[in-house]
């Protein structure tokens, strides 16, 4: 391959990472609450059940936030279930995962388990089979201090202090014909709008996300956006983006391509609520929550494993297996996540712990990282600061990626793909610059030249490389470390000028300091 020219000015910068991106999600979908998470009489489980070595693993993750309960779950959850004394909690039908749902697990554990990891949570409400009155309850009892019915209920419940959850989303994707209580962008945005005063009027600190299109093939999308904007733009924050990446076509080029659909995705949701805003002679700009986003095919249709029969609790489903290629992918999504730092100020990592997920358990056993573990640390971990405005000149290639819906097969053609994708982050206290770069060429090395201004003599603080040969290796119970990231040798850096030499479809994270 021909050497790829980049150049980055400190002066130039997209934006400013807000913490919230670097968010997951926990529903209570398989065992990613039941026998992930939490799991009293687990060997590492402490006094309340919170699996110890989860508990590492998400550390070392180093998520932000945490969107909890669902999810499709949360369309037919009545929080009330959740909260008392376990013993006295209702077990449920979910109808959303067609599972048995104990209630042993809700809001106070899940704040609890939040604060053990270090982690602001994020909460969504019933806007399925419930209503406004529900949800401003359960912000009263979340929030508020005492004094009052719910708020004195939290406190009989043993927890004296509010929890003073400040992000709330308002339903979840509510135009889906799967989602119980489907809405019309109408009768959702009246819904939702009534919700959203209800909640700010107990609460004015918190802030709000609107559901917007369950994602990017619904035949709903744009207009959905606009619409419920129509109705909820004075009430809300933030508007909510859904997207799972897919090789259904074991067409791997494609399927490495599909990252750069995100960005357009993203820059069409921009301009739909800009033109909202616009509309209004409105100043106010509505920001993403990309609160759904990974990649997903192997066991998402309801033939390949999506439900149990039988109504069991916590089943094994969704356990998607990741391999090399999946993470390469997954890095793509990392890099169009930072590259749009301005407008995506929140997004979740769906989900946490082995459903569709970067942390596999064993029941009773260990856990353990998935290949998409790796992009989504070094993204979380060195992804904070300021996103420099990075010019890269690429080789690129043709592709046509294919996302299903229903019976339907949708093409997107991708003419002008460039085989290596790359965002750059400026930490400013920590005088860092990291590059994040995917090559996305099978076969090819990629040479890399970086040009960096504005920061003087830099040196080379640390440079990982993630690739395998076999692009279908993964990692097992047997060989947790199968996939891992190791040095990548080769980097020289003089002055502002970096070169390197990116193995072919290789996850590169090359970290740059400023010279003593």
């Amino acid at each position: 391959m021909q050497t790829v020219k980049v150049s980055i000015d400190r002066s130039f910068a997209i934006g400013e990472t807000d913490a919230r991106l670097f968010g997951a999600f926990v529903e209570h979908l398989g065992r990613c609450v039941y026998g992930g998470l939490y799991e009293p009489g687990h060997p590492s489980a402490d006094a309340k059940g919170f699996r110890g070595d989860v508990l590492g693993l998400v550390r070392e993750l180093a998520p932000t936030i945490m969107r909890y309960p669902g999810g499709n779950f949360v369309s037919g959850y009545n929080w009330e279930d959740g909260v008392g004394p376990a013993d006295k909690r209702p077990r449920r039908l979910d109808l959303a995962w067609m599972s048995k749902e104990t209630n042993a697990f809700g809001t106070n554990e899940f704040i609890d388990w939040c604060r053990a990891a270090g982690i602001e949570p994020m909460l969504a409400v019933n806007l399925g089979t419930r209503d406004g009155d529900a949800a401003r309850r359960l912000v009263e009892y979340c929030n508020f201090p005492g004094g009052t019915e719910l708020s004195d209920l939290r406190r009989a419940h043993g927890w004296p202090e509010p929890h003073g959850i400040k992000f709330w989303c308002l339903g979840n994707e509510m135009d889906g014909p799967w989602q119980m209580e489907t809405k019309t962008a109408e009768e959702y945005g009246r819904k939702a709008t009534e919700a959203a005063k209800m909640m700010k009027w107990v609460d004015p600190s918190i802030e709000l996300a609107a559901c917007g299109s369950s994602g990017r093939t619904m035949p709903t999308f744009g207009t959905w956006e606009d619409t419920v904007l129509e109705h909820t733009f004075d009430h809300v924050e933030y508007i909510s983006l859904h997207t799972y990446l897919n090789d259904y076509a074991g067409d791997t080029e494609a399927f490495l391509a599909s990252p750069d659909l995100m960005d357009s995705f993203i820059d069409e949701v921009v301009a739909i609520v800009d033109a909202v805003a616009a509309r209004r002679r409105s100043s106010k700009r509505i920001m993403l929550s990309f609160d759904e986003w990974n990649v997903w095919y192997r066991t998402r249709r309801r033939s390949e494993g999506r439900t149990k029969l039988g109504w069991p609790v916590a089943p094994e489903i969704l356990e998607e297996i990741y391999n090399m290629k999946d993470a390469l992918a997954f890095g793509g999504a990392c890099i169009s996540l930072l590259n749009h730092a301005d407008r995506v100020r929140s997004a979740c990592l769906a989900q946490l712990v082995n459903a569709i997920a970067p942390i596999m358990t064993e029941t009773g056993g260990p856990a353990w990282r998935q290949t998409i573990f790796h992009p989504f640390a070094h993204f979380s971990n060195f992804g904070r600061g300021r996103v420099l405005r990075a010019e890269v000149a690429s080789p690129t290639y043709s592709a046509t990626y294919h996302d299903p819906r229903g019976t339907a097969d949708l093409a997107f053609p991708l003419p002008a793909v460039p085989y290596v994708k790359l965002a750059a982050v400026h930490d400013e206290a920590g005088r860092t610059v990291t590059l994040f770069v995917l090559n996305r060429h099978l076969d090819q090395s990629a040479p890399v030249e970086i040009d960096t201004r504005g920061f003087g003599a830099l040196e080379l603080s640390e440079a990982l490389e993630m690739r395998d040969d076999d692009l279908s290796a993964a990692n097992t119970r047997e060989s947790p470390d199968r996939v891992r990231p190791r040095a990548l040798d080769g980097v020289r850096v003089e002055g502002g000028r970096l070169s390197a030499t990116l193995g072919p479809a290789s996850w590169n994270v090359i970290r740059l300091a400023a010279a003593a």
